[in-house]
């Protein structure tokens, strides 16, 4: 996505809304769990040095709040001699993930390192998803009030498609099902609950993330 379509998203979407409350929660939430998951995050970082060598991060531009370009953190996941320009999709078996790639998959522990975002004010610990580039053309017809919403770690969308690899039928191409079906779906999810969230309906969200991570996950709004 180029500078001028970015220019228009931003354009299109009022701007955008946390709260101070909301802030400090986040603020609160993500200096604690840096503290006690350093040492998690610690024996990651050298499971994946071990395993692969440099580096242990993956970061990559997604869109945040009225459209903003951030740089976005996770522990890596693929092979560190994967192109950046491979498909810009994660698939049940990608042959790109390495063997500790696979468990940070299957746990979500690849997204610790988000918590930096969400302390530098990039990210909420509640939000929508923040999305790739690659899909920015997708906020349209309406989606793209999604945007007025700082992205997060967890929400709704976070766990109702906690497995979304799974969703996708082997016979279509990933990328049309992801821009026509998974896509609108986590958007009008979003849209459905942002506009009318409270403190308390985030922190229950919260709860249901950790449940989502160990185990409990309730079926996806799709039909798939």
């Amino acid at each position: 996505m180029n500078a001028s379509d970015l220019s228009l998203h931003r354009r299109l979407v009022s701007s955008p809304t946390h709260g101070f409350v909301r802030r400090s929660i986040d603020l609160a939430v993500a200096g604690a769990a840096s503290v006690i998951l350093a040492p998690l995050m610690l024996l990651i970082a050298v499971a994946l040095l071990l395993e692969g060598g440099r580096s242990v991060l993956f970061v990559q531009t997604r869109m945040g709040a009225g459209g903003q370009p951030f740089r976005m953190y996770k522990f890596r996941k693929f092979r560190v001699d994967c192109s950046s320009q491979g498909l810009a999709l994660t698939m049940v078996g990608d042959s790109r993930m390495t063997t500790v790639g696979r468990f940070l998959a299957a746990t979500k522990l690849d997204e610790l390192p988000q918590l930096w975002n969400v302390l530098k004010g990039e990210m909420a610990i509640v939000g929508p998803r923040p999305e790739s580039l690659a899909f920015a053309d997708c906020f349209h017809g309406g989606l793209e009030a999604v945007l007025r919403y700082k992205p997060g770690l967890l929400g709704p969308t976070q766990v109702l498609f906690r497995h979304e690899a799974r969703f996708f039928p082997q016979s279509v191409d990933p990328i049309l099902f992801y821009r026509e079906v998974i896509f609108p779906a986590k958007a009008r999810l979003d849209l459905s609950y942002y506009p009318q969230r409270t403190i308390g309906s985030d922190i229950m969200w919260m709860a249901r993330g950790f449940l989502a991570v160990v185990g409990w996950v309730p079926s996806p709004p799709i039909d798939v």
